[in-house]
């Protein structure tokens, strides 16, 4: 069996008075697209924050290609994952406002002190599948769209290559042209030997994209297996998700 890249064994979180996660058991892959479905209020953006380190995991442990990063006893930060090859999206985007488009991808890139430091083909590359982010470079990123503001908040996190991209939601609030960009770019990122954990509540997006799945409920990982799989059973869809994945094509 392939060794996961990412793990969580038995991951309980805590926040405030709230027992959010409850014994997560999560296994990522190398080099594939893995889906986290679930409904509101599941716990899969608790578990991104988790596997990051915004919140700490009160009980078990969380590995990141063996190295104990997250759980009691450990401390590893954000900035420590980003050092590590890790990148984050959050579902709030995590952009700056005040600074331009440039200025954001800028500060993603840590390889680069200016702008003529950039890899240019790189970033040739993300503005083929973000054409707006090109248009709008010199703008400042809090008048761009909401659409516009996801594409730069993902176009940060690729900015470098990265081992294992951590997205919430990424195609929330994009038109279906943008989409099929961002499905074509997860593709070839993946194709490239990049890792990716999605949580996503487009589920053709998801089966397009994914190729393993885990459905959270209740703060925990009620089912695991391939996306395919999930796909082709109407009856698994609507048991565990409360719908069919042939509704939303």
């Amino acid at each position: 069996m392939t060794v996961p890249l990412l793990e969580l064994k038995a991951v309980h979180t805590h926040i405030g008075a709230y027992h959010i996660l409850h014994g997560v058991d999560l296994s990522v892959p190398p080099a594939a697209v893995t889906i986290l479905l679930g409904r509101n209020g599941a716990g899969k953006t608790t578990t991104l924050r988790t596997i990051m380190g915004l919140w700490r995991a009160s009980q078990g442990r969380v590995t990141f290609d063996g190295t104990p990063i997250g759980g009691p006893g450990t401390r590893k930060s954000p900035p420590d994952m980003a050092r590590m090859g890790m990148a984050y999206v959050p579902e709030n985007m995590g952009i700056f406002a005040d600074l331009s488009v440039k200025e954001n991808i800028l500060l993603a890139a840590r390889q680069a002190r200016s702008a003529d430091q950039l890899d240019t083909r790189r970033l040739e590359w993300i503005f083929g599948f973000f054409p707006a982010l090109k248009k709008f470079w010199l703008h400042p990123a809090g008048k761009l769209s909401g659409g516009q503001k996801q594409m730069l908040a993902v176009a940060r996190a690729i900015i470098e290559p990265r081992r294992l991209l951590l997205i919430d939601e990424p195609s929330k609030g994009l038109a279906p042209a943008i989409v099929q960009n961002m499905i074509d770019a997860f593709l070839e990122l993946k194709e490239a030997s990049t890792t990716i954990l999605l949580v996503e509540q487009n589920f053709n997006f998801a089966q397009r994209v994914g190729d393993h799945v885990a459905i959270m409920d209740n703060g925990r990982i009620v089912h695991a297996g391939s996306m395919r799989e999930l796909a082709q059973d109407e009856a698994l869809q609507t048991r565990l998700l409360g719908l069919s994945l042939g509704s939303h094509q």
